[in-house]
């Protein structure tokens, strides 16, 4: 996913594809040590979408918190 998709999102659902996306990577990591990965670089995408979420969770975090401050 590209990171202005994610922008769209709540945190609510950016979490909820976090999890998500951390099933699917433990499922291809599974896979990849039985040698059964018909896609390898789909483990690559999968982590890397896992933190640009993270980042946008982070993020999000950041300027709440910065408004309570400020």
């Amino acid at each position: 996913m590209k990171a202005r998709e994610l922008r769209e999102l709540g945190d609510e659902e950016l979490r909820q594809k976090e999890a998500e996306l951390a099933r699917e990577r433990f499922n291809l990591r599974f896979q990849q040590a039985t040698r059964q990965i018909e896609n390898p670089m789909r483990l690559r995408i999968v982590r890397r979408d896992i933190a640009r979420i993270k980042t946008l969770l982070r993020e999000s975090a950041r300027k709440k918190a910065e408004r309570t401050e400020g």
